[in-house]
């Protein structure tokens, strides 16, 4: 969907597993012949990418699962443009009134995700050099957004 949003960009795409990456390829197949999408195992620790590339990077349901969130948060800063934006979305949140928010508290030792409160991920935003930093949340969907500038 964000490679149809952005037709006249290159859009590049990360997992870190090998299922994801493939099933994420399958599902764009045509963007990558085209030259339009790149898809890529790698981690969020190291990104492969020159310092100021992007005017956008997004995390889509992964945050909870970086291996050190503080310090990823801090690599992927260095790879937005000065003014560059970072939107980071999940469906599940530490205190979110939901079902699956509620499922995934229960269960933190079994998947080893981190879940964090509203203003934990401002803070995080915050303490990782972002600003204009913005947490958007709809508690009875569990869904939370958070969105920081790169200075």
């Amino acid at each position: 969907m964000l490679a149809a949003a952005a037709s006249q960009s290159k859009v590049y795409g990360l997992g870190c597993s090998h299922e994801g990456v493939a099933a994420s390829t399958r599902n764009n197949a045509p963007a990558i012949a085209s030259g339009h999408v790149q898809i890529r195992q790698e981690s969020v620790s190291q990104l492969p990418f020159s310092d100021g590339m992007f005017d956008l990077v997004t995390a889509v349901e992964t945050h909870y699962y970086w291996p050190d969130l503080p310090a990823d948060l801090r690599e992927i800063l260095r790879v937005p443009k000065p003014g560059g934006v970072l939107v980071s979305i999940a469906e599940a949140y530490k205190g979110a009134n939901s079902r699956m928010s509620r499922l995934a508290e229960k269960y933190l030792d079994r998947t080893g995700m981190t879940l964090l409160r509203a203003d934990e991920h401002c803070v995080l935003f915050e303490n990782a050099g972002y600003q204009d930093v913005r947490v958007i949340e709809n508690d009875a969907k569990g869904w939370i957004c958070c969105i920081g500038r790169r200075p």
